[in-house]
């Protein structure tokens, strides 16, 4: 598997993390932990499944995917390429209207948001791109075009600043506080904006830490109680409905993106 990050221009930078192209000239099921932001991808060759209870769920060619709490399986067939786009975390709110955390834990056809024909031109001009750099200018080119007159929401910025800075270690009733908003309110604005409730992003965070500081050859258990767990069955299950496998599978045969 060949996999190419590209990065927005200007105008897009304040909503697009990457553009990522993946190339794969075999078939190969590839595992895909859970992110902290909205996805869509559009598949340009080949074809792309989810792995459903081990049965393949054939992918729509355009795709839009929420945050999840759970890890994801792909399978790629020989000489597929797909580009994927990676919104900030605040990103994508800047291109649809709707409530994102309708997407939560799910994956469904673009054109649920966009006109079939508009998303049906964009699929055969990727299909038809004789380069990546075609490909992601065929894409800035969409979403400029969608892009509406949108003000970010500097409060729930301000949420994901500390939620990161925290690693996800933080009640949602003290993030509230310190941002002088109730607890309801902050939560509504929260799934409004970023696709998932303050909890569950907190989670995706919180476990993506414990991951990356474990690569860092630091001791698992540690990181688990300092995290807040202090039942490690409560961890081992959490970790692999994250993960799809327990630790000691994981960080011995470490395959994911």
């Amino acid at each position: 598997m060949k996999i190419i990050d590209f990065s927005p221009t200007e105008s897009l930078k304040p909503f697009v993390k990457t553009y990522r192209i993946i190339e794969s000239q075999d078939e190969l099921v590839n595992r895909v932990l859970p992110g902290t932001s909205l996805t869509i991808a559009f598949r340009c060759k080949g074809e792309v499944n989810y792995i459903k209870e081990n049965l393949p769920d054939k992918l729509p060619v355009s795709t839009i995917s929420g945050i999840r709490k759970s890890v994801r399986l792909i399978q790629y067939s020989k000489n597929t390429s797909s580009l994927v786009i990676l919104f900030k975390e605040t990103g994508a709110t800047a291109f649809f209207k709707e409530p994102l955390h309708e997407l939560f834990e799910e994956s469904v056809s673009l054109d649920n948001f966009f006109p079939q024909q508009k998303i049906k031109l964009i699929e055969e001009l990727l299909a038809e791109a004789k380069n990546n750099n075609q490909k992601i200018d065929i894409i800035e080119q969409f979403l400029l075009s969608k892009l509406y007159n949108y003000k970010p929401d500097k409060l729930i910025a301000a949420a994901i600043a500390i939620i990161q800075s925290k690693k996800g270690i933080v009640k949602i009733k003290e993030l509230a506080d310190i941002l002088f908003i109730s607890q309801d309110a902050f939560e509504k604005r929260f799934r409004k904006t970023i696709g998932s409730s303050p909890k569950q992003f907190c989670n995706v965070i919180r476990m993506k830490a414990i991951i990356d500081q474990k690569q860092q050859n630091k001791n698992l258990i540690d990181l688990a109680i300092d995290a807040g767990y202090f039942d490690q069955p409560h961890f081992n299950k959490d970790f692999k409905l994250f993960t799809g496998q327990t630790p000691t599978e994981f960080f011995n045969f470490p395959s994911f993106w």
